[in-house]
């Protein structure tokens, strides 16, 4: 399932959503330029290998230099081809205003950062020997989605569905295109962890993560006033 588009309005510019997408963009580009055995050097050095952190021997062996916690947040800038980085920041565009409509620019780049480390922890306490380094922003994104699930689950989301060769549009509840996409990286996540073990390809806990912890956070960080908020404590709209 694809999300096309939402309905929405936002109240203002989405001024951090835009330069985060830029961020993505220009790194993205960085990575296309770079030849195959530098650009392998350059994602595991920004990208976060889990074995780096938790098993000093391996880092020590591998030649990883010391430190590098700043790849903690470095990873989530980072993609490994057209389709996870044009996936990602489409995703992130349907989503994204609102949520920072919501909490405001400043909220807002604190909410994608902390949703993106919660993202990778998930995936760490599940696969801590890793050796495939971490890169994404579908961690943060999910972050972003689970806090929209939690605001605006009255909204209708396009969707595109492929069966087969055939696009097939339709809409959708917000809380039945996000609540099916939480569960299949659930699922996805528990499938892999049983026949890939320790070197899962797709961090779908980071995903179920990221879900998980923007829609916790939401109560955390509060909400502005919003018209198309919905207020869970009070069962009512703004």
């Amino acid at each position: 399932m694809i999300p096309l588009r939402d309905n929405i309005p936002r109240e203002r510019a989405p001024l951090v959503t835009w330069t985060i997408i830029a961020l993505n963009t220009l790194l993205f580009f960085y990575e296309l330029s770079l030849p195959e055995r530098m650009l392998e050097v350059f994602l595991h050095l920004y990208g976060v290998v889990p074995a780096r952190f938790t098993n000093p021997t391996f880092a020590a062996h591998a030649g990883y230099p010391d430190g590098g916690f700043e790849s903690l947040f470095t990873y989530m800038f980072l993609h490994g081809g057209w389709l996870h980085f044009l996936l990602n920041m489409w995703v992130f565009w349907v989503f994204a205003d609102n949520v920072e409509d919501v909490l405001g620019h400043a909220g807002f780049v604190v909410f994608y950062v902390v949703c993106g480390l919660a993202a990778l922890f998930t995936h760490m306490l599940f696969h801590a020997s890793s050796t495939i380094p971490v890169i994404g922003a579908s961690g943060a994104v999910a972050g972003v989605m689970g806090a929209y699930f939690r605001l605006f689950p009255h909204a209708r989301v396009v969707t595109l569905i492929p069966i087969f060769i055939f696009p097939f549009i339709t809409e959708l509840p917000a809380t039945v295109f996000l609540g099916i996409w939480f569960f299949i990286q659930l699922f996805s996540g528990l499938f892999d962890s049983v026949g890939q073990g320790q070197s899962a390809p797709v961090a779908f806990f980071a995903h179920v993560g990221g879900f998980v912890a923007g829609y916790l956070l939401m109560r955390l960080f509060g909400t502005r006033r919003c018209r198309y908020c919905w207020r869970p404590d009070e069962g009512r709209y703004e």
